[in-house]
């Protein structure tokens, strides 16, 4: 069976962009389809070009297709990724998740699987804060939340953060780590698999309802 799997991120100078592409790469191997999209900046040009390193991420990003509602509406499952921003998602994210609320109103983003994943300068800036603030949002929609758990050594490898994956950006860690690309691929593929056997099972329920014409077993599904 294969699902779709939009991966939803916003970066400045490239972390969660990087772990977006392992998340994408993750649910690939499992035999998803995966849109990979990125929200819209809406910091001005003058405080990209203070630092360098966010005008070079977003000039070579910049054809990297943009993120719209319709790629919720279109996925079986969804992953969102965002710096920490003072314990909270960047505000980049939380404008493209705003826009969603005519679909959540016609129920649209219900029932779907769902995770998260962040990056931190510090390991204790407040990585955990921003996982269990977009959390809130997905109570919100009705979606499954599906975190990555301790359910794999690359997990416990990466810092051993159940709610999602995170990269430690700032010393000592000094740049982007290789665990916690791997995790970011598990908790893609863990994503991938956990849609595969929800809609399996939804399926199989509907065409066994259909067989035996219980509606009551196929609205139930």
């Amino acid at each position: 069976m294969t699902v779709k799997i939009a991966v939803i991120y916003y970066s400045a100078t490239g972390t969660v962009h990087a772990l977006a592409q392992a998340v994408a790469e993750g649910a690939e191997s499992a035999g998803a389809r995966v849109r990979l999209r990125r929200v819209a900046e809406l910091a001005p040009d003058s405080a990209i070009d203070q630092n360098p390193r966010w005008r070079q991420h977003a000039d070579a990003t910049a054809a990297i297709t943009r993120a719209a509602v319709e790629d919720l509406a279109w996925a079986d499952a969804l992953a969102f990724g965002t710096p920490t921003r003072f314990g909270t998602p960047a505000a980049q994210l939380k404008q493209f998740i705003d826009q969603a609320g005519g679909l959540w109103q016609e129920g649209g983003l219900a029932d779907k699987p769902v995770t998260a994943f962040t990056s931190v300068f510090n390991r204790h800036g407040g990585a955990e804060a921003t996982l269990l603030s977009l959390a809130n949002v997905f109570y919100h929609w009705g979606a499954l939340i599906v975190p990555p758990g301790f359910t794999d050594p690359t997990v416990y490898a990466a810092g051993g953060n159940p709610y999602g994956t995170v990269a430690v950006t700032g010393p000592p860690e000094d740049g982007l780590q290789a665990a916690a690309l791997d995790a970011a691929r598990y908790q893609g593929r863990r994503l991938a698999q956990t849609t595969i056997r929800l809609l399996a099972g939804v399926r199989t329920t509907d065409e066994n309802a259909l067989a035996t014409g219980d509606e009551r077993t196929s609205r139930i599904a």
